[in-house]
């Protein structure tokens, strides 16, 4: 058979653009509803792992827990509509957490509603970044980057959260401005360790790790989050000293845009980029090992 000339070949309209830009075009019309249960458990699942997690990576952010709630938010929306991988769920990262804490930590000198501001700024520009990453399909430039690299990086990242994690799991209040000066500050409060608050980190610390090794299907971390709000509400516990999250804000903030700009913040650009790369390069690893499944 002939091979067809190049005008027999279908020509790229409208709708074919339409499902480049918004990929549920391509999926959501032969979409069954059987499949509704499982996703909707799925969603289910994820949220409870989210939730609690969020916390996590706002405290490591610098930024109020509820910000960590809105990041998986809109990331999860925005994905979900425009992503390209029915498998992969977007949100913070405790690397990208870690880095922004750290950075902002000395932009914002110590102003915590300049915090947030640097915050979103870099946000913003983030997703600049992506912007135009998409549209000039750089997506080859992760081939460049040296897995050993980004996996000294996370190591370093390891080290870096647990010095920031272990004053409050201990029950002091811990300081320093890097690894090292931070490790002799937790060392000199030592003696004034709160041995209830240590007992029940270390008691939570175990069930996460005995839940993931029995039932890795379950929202363990969820479950240890619920257990110990009925612990300290219902019982004296509360009377240790323990440093609660407090009451979140109802409903979501007002939208708008930072009343920062990049030129009124030395090093917010590059601390974009950094967050751009580290979260391409991890969203590209996960992206393999699940095809490698």
């Amino acid at each position: 058979m002939p091979a067809p000339d190049a005008q027999s070949a279908p020509a790229a309209g409208p709708v074919t653009g339409l499902r480049a830009l918004f990929p549920p075009a391509q999926w959501l019309p032969g979409y069954q509803a059987a499949w509704l249960r499982n996703d909707a458990a799925a969603g289910i699942t994820l949220a409870a792992y989210a939730i609690p997690v969020s916390l996590a990576y706002a405290s490591l952010a610098g930024l109020p827990p509820q910000h960590g709630i809105y990041c998986y938010l809109v990331a999860g929306i925005a994905y979900a509509l425009f992503g390209t991988s029915r498998q992969l769920a977007v949100g913070p990262t405790s690397a990208i957490s870690m880095l922004v804490g750290t950075t902002v930590a000395g932009m914002a000198a110590g102003d915590p509603a300049r915090w947030v501001q640097i915050a979103a700024l870099v946000a913003l520009i983030f997703a600049a970044l992506s912007v135009v990453a998409w549209a000039l399909k750089l997506s080859s430039l992760v081939n460049f980057i040296s897995e050993t690299v980004l996996l000294g990086f996370k190591a370093g990242a390891a080290f870096t959260i647990a010095m920031t994690q272990l004053p409050k799991l201990f029950g002091v209040k811990g300081g320093g401005e890097h690894f090292f000066e931070r490790v002799g500050v937790l060392a000199g409060q030592l003696p004034d360790t709160n041995p209830v608050v240590l007992g029940f980190g270390l008691v939570a610390i175990a069930l996460l790790v005995a839940g993931e090794k029995l039932i890795p299907s379950r929202p363990v971390a969820l479950l240890v989050v619920i257990a110990s709000i009925l612990a300290l509400t219902f019982t004296p516990l509360s009377q240790y000293a323990f440093k609660t999250v407090g009451l979140l804000p109802v409903g979501l903030p007002e939208i708008a845009l930072p009343s920062l700009r990049a030129r009124d913040v030395d090093g917010v650009i590059p601390l974009a980029l950094a967050c751009f790369l580290l979260a391409y390069i991890e969203g590209v690893s996960a992206a393999r090992a699940l095809a490698q499944k």
